[in-house]
């Protein structure tokens, strides 16, 4: 470790086809030291595209950039676990960056949505975006006017109908963040939201494909690539004025 150690915490890092991956990856290429968190029972219970040791292989290609990486599973519906996950990346260094790509997504409507099931929603994606905020910040000094002390990026959608929880949970999670922003500004916290728009980490037929491709004006599908260079470029110095934001990084995606 040494005075310039940068590092930063990723949630949602459990599987190699992932959001998350891709941006640890970057955030590697940059020079990051990360601490990476991961729950596996999620993903098998989604049953989307994954192999057993995908957290392994992700931290050890971070490695081979030169990252010192440290892997920490953690179920974020447990309130208590946003604390012991910043505990744990202290172990690298003072924790300046945060990026949480984790997400509970399970598909229901206004109609079928239980209420278990609307609060692990709101504990996963809302409460624990708040806790890990909190955590992050507490952590971080008090600096000078103007400075950057910390960074936080978080994952958001527009996706609602048929797909409620997930979408109001992810609406709290924009305005906590956003709050943030001006919240934590005397600890010089840049904080923004990311939408990705559609992209196929698993969970896309062949029809859902086609039709993101023909309501995306670049004329092509969203690649976990274009949403973390955009998130490299939020933690570098060249993205510090960017703050308080919900930036829409999709190719011009649109619904209708």
């Amino acid at each position: 470790m040494t005075a310039d150690t940068k590092v930063a915490l990723v949630t949602g890092v459990g599987r190699r086809r992932s959001i998350g991956a891709a941006m640890a990856l970057g955030l590697a290429r940059d020079g990051w030291d990360l601490i990476l968190n991961y729950w596996t029972p999620y993903d098998q219970r989604l049953g989307l595209e994954a192999s057993p040791d995908d957290p392994e292989s992700i931290a050890a290609e971070c490695r081979k950039l030169g990252a010192a990486v440290e892997l920490a599973a953690g179920d974020l519906s447990d309130p208590a676990v946003p604390a012991e996950l910043v505990t744990a990346a202290l172990c690298l260094g003072p924790v300046r960056g945060l990026v949480m790509s984790h997400c509970e997504s399970v598909d229901s409507s206004i109609l079928s949505t239980s209420v278990q099931s609307w609060d692990r929603h709101f504990a996963v994606n809302s409460r624990a975006t708040w806790l890990l905020i909190k955590a992050f910040a507490e952590q971080l000094p008090v600096v000078e006017h103007g400075e950057v002390g910390g960074r936080i990026v978080a994952l958001t959608s527009d996706h609602t109908v048929h797909n409620l929880p997930y979408g109001a949970s992810k609406g709290a999670l924009d305005r906590i963040v956003t709050a943030a922003a001006v919240e934590l500004a005397d600890r010089g916290v840049r904080a923004n939201v990311v939408n990705p728009g559609p992209i196929d980490t698993g969970w896309m037929d062949e029809s859902i494909r086609q039709w993101g491709t023909s309501a995306t004006p670049a004329g092509r599908l969203g690649t976990a690539e274009d949403t973390a260079n955009l998130v490299r470029f939020l933690f570098s110095d060249a993205g510090s004025w960017i703050n308080g934001q919900v930036l829409h990084s999709n190719g011009g995606f649109k619904v209708g």
